[in-house]
């Protein structure tokens, strides 16, 4: 079954803006991200993919006390990166990708799953920016204060 073109990426984040960033284990560079990942179906809404997305690959249940969801009301198009255009149906090029925060507790654990991460890390917000590899993922983050002062 190929991957829809259409994606969430979820910034999660204390209240004080310090960022989850998660290693891939399937790149060949070093490459930090936020998490990310496909619709599951067309019907899939944007926050069940996200809470989804996040639960598959941090194991942080997105939906309890104490984590707010907020859809930032962003997207992105991009290029999908060549490596994993096979991972699409054949001349799929283009990824539609929508951006929300997650803010959660300070002490939230994390777990990751080993087949799509090797190691995270949380950082100060301008820093997670610099370590992300997607530029999409970078200036999302460069947008999170702005996001927290109005939530």
């Amino acid at each position: 079954m190929f991957k829809i073109p259409l994606s969430v990426l979820v910034v999660i984040h204390t209240a004080d803006l310090r960022v989850l960033l998660l290693r891939r284990a399937d790149a060949t560079q070093d490459f930090w991200q936020s998490v990310t990942g496909s619709k599951d179906s067309l019907t899939e809404t944007w926050r069940e993919t996200a809470l989804r997305e996040v639960r598959e690959e941090t194991g942080i249940d997105g939906a309890a006390a104490g984590c707010e969801l907020a859809d930032w009301g962003l997207e992105n198009v991009y290029s999908i990166y060549p490596q994993w255009r096979h991972r699409y149906a054949p001349g799929v090029m283009m990824n539609t990708e929508h951006v929300l925060g997650l803010c959660v507790p300070a002490e939230v654990p994390v777990r990751l799953n080993p087949r799509e991460h090797t190691a995270f890390e949380w950082l100060p917000w301008r820093a997670a920016a610099e370590r992300c590899f997607s530029p999409s993922n970078a200036e999302a983050i460069l947008w999170l204060p702005r996001f927290e002062m109005h939530a």
